[in-house]
């Protein structure tokens, strides 16, 4: 019998770029907790009316074993990523896939894989999709950058719009790269992996794009590892008034967010 799963298979060989796959699982993220410190999700209190998916974000490796690459919380109310947790151990330079897909169970489809747009009537009722980009004048702004991944099944990991929202583009491209290069010197020096947490603040006066749409008002990182045996933090916030990104204290970070939403960011371990 001829099935969607058998479909994947063929598409797969016939494309340099290999699709990704995630599953949208329980709130304890209990299929991914192993990309959060001390395996313990971010403590996130959404706004009043603000509905959030967690995904555990995963692909298929060459065996047809499902691996998770990183795990990420998703407003389907926003249709924008409120953070995506991942793991840093190293850094490659990495050939980037510049294809992006949607999650099809987030609307309902019974299908698990990740996969573009096309199929389904109801796609992209509760997430971005491509055609919200078109014209916008934003990027599709990673929060788990290509820049920090290792090998070429993480890069395509990343490359879902799960794991994206509209971003100014001179940020994106100027100021917010080069934070990421610098994040990669810091943790590079880390006794161990480092946990990440990178994650987005709505812009809720800028129209949305295609009315669908909320637009990333700021972007902001958490970073801790064990650096001489010792729990060290940091975080991040742009753009500031110049355009920059600001280095601050975890908790420091975590008043600035409390101006939009509550969220506790490493709530076992202190950082």
């Amino acid at each position: 019998i001829f099935t969607m799963k058998h479909l994947v298979f063929l598409l797969l060989l016939s494309s340099v770029c290999f699709f990704a796959l995630s599953e949208v699982v329980d709130n304890n993220f209990s299929k991914c907790k192993e990309f959060f410190l001390d395996t313990a999700p971010p403590d996130f209190t959404p706004p009043v009316g603000v509905s959030v998916k967690p995904i555990c974000q995963c692909i298929w490796d060459n065996n047809d074993k499902q691996i998770f690459i990183y795990a990420t919380l998703y407003s389907t109310t926003w249709k924008i990523p409120v953070y995506s947790a991942y793991v840093f151990r190293e850094s490659k330079s990495i050939g980037r896939c510049d294809v992006w897909y949607i999650e099809p169970q987030l609307d309902g489809d019974p299908e698990p894989c990740m996969r573009p747009k096309g199929y389904g009537s109801k796609i992209g009722t509760n997430q971005a999709v491509n055609n919200d980009y078109e014209n916008s004048g934003y990027d599709k702004g990673h929060l788990y950058p290509v820049l920090h991944t290792k090998n070429h099944l993480s890069m395509l990991a990343t490359s879902t719009l799960t794991n994206a929202a509209p971003q100014n583009k001179c940020f994106n491209r100027v100021a917010w790269l080069e934070h990421e290069r610098a994040v990669i010197e810091d943790l590079e020096s880390c006794d161990e992996a480092a946990y990440v947490v990178t994650g987005v603040v709505p812009d809720m006066q800028a129209p949305k794009l295609y009315n669908r749409v909320t637009v990333s008002k700021y972007y902001w990182r958490a970073t801790c590892c064990l650096k001489n045996s010792q729990y060290t933090g940091k975080g991040y916030f742009g753009p500031d008034n110049n355009g920059q990104v600001q280095e601050l204290t975890i908790k420091g970070l975590q008043d600035k967010l409390s101006g939009f939403y509550q969220i506790h960011i490493f709530p076992s371990i202190p950082c």
